[in-house]
């Protein structure tokens, strides 16, 4: 997330098709211009080879990002297969060349099938995870590879959606933490041979879906009215969560950060809303009361 010291304060969430070829940093910065806004962050990065959905969050929306981060996403993905590279992707160099072979239907099929689930997966090199405070990408620019663990990931779904001799064409359906470059990886080895992606395209974000998606053309295109008509309201990722409706004294004690007697059964994370204005997220207590977790100030 960044801030500017001038700007308009915007609040909510764009949800972008981001374009090949630009990191989500600068896909976010060419959005932000269009708004103006003071704050913005994205909720999971999409690589420079990877296009799709790449939801965009504004002002107080920053503060929802953390747990769009969660949000299990979905993937249509090119496979390589027969090469290897050493990031994974068309990007990287190649390191490995192996014969691809003859595979039937059946055998890709039974393939997929055993991926499907849960699973364990190791992270790849070119990765922002860290090691001793420096990320592994740049230890692997330094030539340093470090031993990873494997990381329980679950894939939900796996299905095959065209195929030639020597490349796969999928849709991935994961959970957080799912390395699809890694995913390619593990897949060619399977097969009998190595693979490497050569084509991602984010599809889905826990409930976002790129059907939904806009351009940065198209975005720079409109109209200021209908432009900011597009931003999705700040509490749309976290209608899973019940609502509780407050009065006027007690929206006012939650703001002053004090907990509040309310008649309701159950404990958990709740959605505050005083009237039509969403407040934040409050913790209903088992003693009947409800603490403030996270309040938003969608006035200022």
């Amino acid at each position: 997330m960044s801030k500017r010291t001038s700007g308009r304060n915007v609040h909510g969430i764009i949800l972008l098709d981001k374009r090949l070829g630009v990191s989500s940093n600068k896909a976010l910065q060419e959005v932000r211009r269009l708004f103006n806004a003071n704050k913005a962050g994205h909720t999971g990065a999409l690589d420079p080879l990877a296009s799709g959905l790449l939801p965009l969050c504004f002002g107080e929306a920053t503060k929802v990002s953390a747990l769009m981060l969660d949000d299990d996403k979905r993937y249509q993905v090119t496979v390589q297969l027969g090469v290897m590279t050493d990031t994974g992707d068309a990007e990287g160099a190649v390191i490995d060349t192996q014969p691809v072979p003859a595979l039937t239907l059946a055998d890709i099929e039974a393939c997929l099938q055993k991926f499907t689930g849960p699973i364990g997966q190791v992270p790849p090199m070119y990765s922002a995870l860290k090691h001793q405070g420096k990320k592994l990408y740049e230890l692997a620019r330094e030539g340093i590879t470090i031993e990873r663990k494997a990381r329980s990931i679950h894939i939900f779904e796996l299905v095959l959606l065209g195929h030639t001799p020597e490349q796969l064409t999928l849709e991935v359906a994961c959970s957080k933490g799912t390395y699809i470059r890694s995913l390619a990886e593990d897949l060619g080895h399977a097969l009998g041979t190595c693979g490497t992606v050569t084509a991602l395209r984010r599809v889905g974000a826990g409930q976002f879906s790129i059907a939904d998606a806009l351009t940065v053309e198209e975005l720079s295109a409109m109209p200021e009215e209908t432009l900011f008509n597009t931003l999705i309201p700040v509490d749309k990722p976290l209608l899973a969560l019940p609502s509780v409706h407050l009065s006027d004294t007690q929206t006012i004690a939650i703001n002053y950060g004090q907990t509040i007697p309310f008649e309701t059964t159950g404990a958990g994370t709740v959605r505050l809303y005083h009237e039509t204005l969403f407040l934040g997220l409050g913790e209903m207590l088992l003693d009947g009361k409800i603490a403030p977790k996270k309040l938003f100030n969608l006035n200022k």
